[in-house]
């Protein structure tokens, strides 16, 4: 187990929403597609793809403290590449024309980002368990003691009390 930032993740969540929301709104896929760059690049880089924008602005303003819990920051790096990965190919199906394709694979990570965010279950974070658990190569880490699978440590723990 390592210390993972939740704030952190969230922001990331958050922004995620955001971005593909506002590119609903105008119309703008590539808008998407840039949200879709960043989520890639943090998961190759080991990072929530927005933590920028929390450490760099909100964290030093004050308007967003950290969160650190025990956990695993494999399930979330791989929720958020298969994220990234989705929200690409519904960019590209657009910039391809198939619009619907393309709305709903980002539609579908913003509802799960949503999900993630203001219900604290991450189905990337449980697709990522269930595959450790099959023994699936690359899919090694196990979900904190006393936990479920997907759910914040945090909020696992504040319903057993």
């Amino acid at each position: 187990m390592q210390l993972v930032d939740y704030t952190a993740i969230k922001i990331n969540q958050i922004s995620i929403i955001f971005f593909n929301i506002t590119a609903f709104i105008f119309d703008e896929p590539w808008l998407a597609m840039l949200t879709a760059v960043f989520l890639l690049a943090g998961t190759f880089i080991g990072k929530p793809g927005f933590s920028f924008f929390y450490t760099k602005v909100l964290r030093p303003l004050g308007l967003a403290k950290p969160r650190i819990h025990e956990d695993n920051p494999e399930p979330h790096r791989f929720s958020q590449g298969l994220g990234g990965m989705l929200i690409l190919a519904g960019s590209l199906a657009q910039m391809a024309g198939a619009f619907l394709i393309g709305w709903v694979l980002i539609w579908l990570v913003t509802a799960l980002a949503a999900l993630n965010a203001f219900g604290g279950f991450c189905v990337g974070c449980f697709a990522y368990y269930w595959l450790a658990r099959f023994k699936i190569p690359g899919f090694t880490k196990r979900p904190p003691a006393g936990t479920f699978p997907g759910i914040r440590p945090e909020d696992w723990n504040a319903n057993e009390s």
